[in-house]
């Protein structure tokens, strides 16, 4: 689908479950086209801005932190100089290296791990950013750490897992196959092997945001439909104001950058299961059917949050509750298994970019984790807080080059 095609395209959205739902105007709007994304063609790796951001969310994630083992800038730099070819490779249907999987010497070990060997691109998506952890005093970068890069600070209520927060690098794979996205994740760990380590990852599907007015507006593991007033890729101002650093913020390296946030929101979805569905509508703000606003019929109405209780999550996170401020979520559902206890491990692998943490996500969380009626039945158990630089401009350019010059 060419960038043309995708910049042409008309109307969706999404609000709803953690730190976030939060965007532009409730216009009213055309019906989307159902999987209007659900080609298996690339998306283009160079750009201004990274890929994975504003593109079209897909429907399946691996997302992987890792840790940085070697302590030599030199080695740190090449590491990603590999990392950006093998990616520019993946991200077009390609395996990871020149001789692939199978063709190297018998006595070597392949270029490629090969359990994608037959499958498309699947609009494979890789997206990089680096963490606090990353500009301490083994590479130099102490300096060019960005303020907008914080410590987040501890939220009511959350109950944050370590092994499973935080992170010298983080990389974002996004596809329609979630074999794809594996394999793509697979291959990283494995070229960067002696000079990271994997220090947690997490699998999503059944994206809960929409970034693009061409998609429906997807639904949580609550059975709503999760992110309604999502900003867009279509939303050009919007988004150079609210997810776009720029060279002004104080983090030249940073410019044409975004921040992310990814938080695991653990439901208590037997208990939530259980609760009438006039307290769910209640919670929300929203009705389950159509996603209509309190008072309204239809999921794209103008919201009135006056009409909601004091309470409710859409009033709570909505950018006039909070200044203004609005994320780009791209998040997604996750089931990993059971606790032992008889109880679904499963919730939101909630993802967010913007501009400034310090003015959108950390205000609106604060507000959520203090105000909101959901917490009763979601927790907040792993964090992470990343910078995520510009597009890789041409095949000589690299991801974070900005960094590094």
């Amino acid at each position: 689908m060419s960038r043309r095609r995708v910049f042409g395209i008309g109307a969706a959205g999404v609000t709803a479950v953690g730190a976030g739902a939060i965007a532009a105007r409730s216009l009213p709007q055309e019906p989307p086209v159902a999987n209007a994304f659900s080609n298996s063609g690339p998306f283009p790796f160079y750009g201004e801005h990274q890929a994975g951001i504003v593109t079209p969310a897909q429907d399946r994630l691996h997302f992987v932190a890792f840790d940085v083992t070697t302590d030599k800038r030199a080695e740190l730099a090449d590491l990603l100089q590999e990392w950006t070819a093998a990616a520019a490779r993946l991200t077009q249907g390609k395996e990871a290296g020149a001789f692939g999987a199978v063709g190297g010497a018998a006595e070597a070990a392949p270029d490629d791990t090969g359990e994608a060997l037959g499958l498309p691109a699947s609009g494979l998506t890789l997206t990089i950013g680096f963490g606090a952890s990353l500009f301490d005093e083994r590479f130099g970068l102490a300096g060019k750490r960005p303020a907008a890069l914080l410590d987040l600070p501890k939220f009511p209520g959350e109950q944050l897992i370590p092994e499973i927060s935080g992170g010298d690098i983080c990389v974002q794979a996004c596809a329609h196959d979630p074999q794809v996205a594996v394999h793509a994740i697979r291959n990283l760990a494995r070229i960067g092997f002696g000079r990271v380590s994997v220090r947690w990852s997490q699998l999503g599907f059944g994206r809960t945001s929409s970034t693009s007015r061409a998609q429906v507006t997807p639904r949580n593991l609550m059975g709503f439909k999760d992110g309604t007033d999502n900003m867009k890729l279509e939303d050009a101002a919007l988004l150079r104001d609210q997810l776009w650093a720029a060279p002004q913020d104080g983090a030249a390296w940073m410019a044409g950058g975004s921040y992310l946030v990814t938080r695991k929101i653990r439901m208590t979805i037997e208990t939530w299961d259980r609760t009438s569905l006039r307290e769910q509508e209640d919670i929300f703000g929203r009705d389950k059917g159509e996603g209509a606003p309190v008072g309204k019929k239809n999921e794209f109405d103008p919201v009135d949050l006056a009409a909601m209780k004091p309470d409710a999550h859409v009033r709570l996170a909505h950018p006039s509750s909070n200044g203004g401020a609005h994320l780009l979520r791209r998040g997604y559902n996750y089931v990993d298994g059971s606790d032992g206890l008889g109880r679904l491990d499963a919730g939101l692998f909630f993802i967010a970019y913007q501009r400034d943490p310090r003015e959108q996500f950390v205000p609106v969380q604060m507000s959520l984790a203090r105000n909101d009626s959901l917490n009763e039945y979601i927790k907040h158990v792993s964090s992470g807080l990343f910078a995520c630089p510009p597009g890789v401009r041409d095949a000589g350019d690299y991801w974070g080059r900005t960094l590094f010059a």
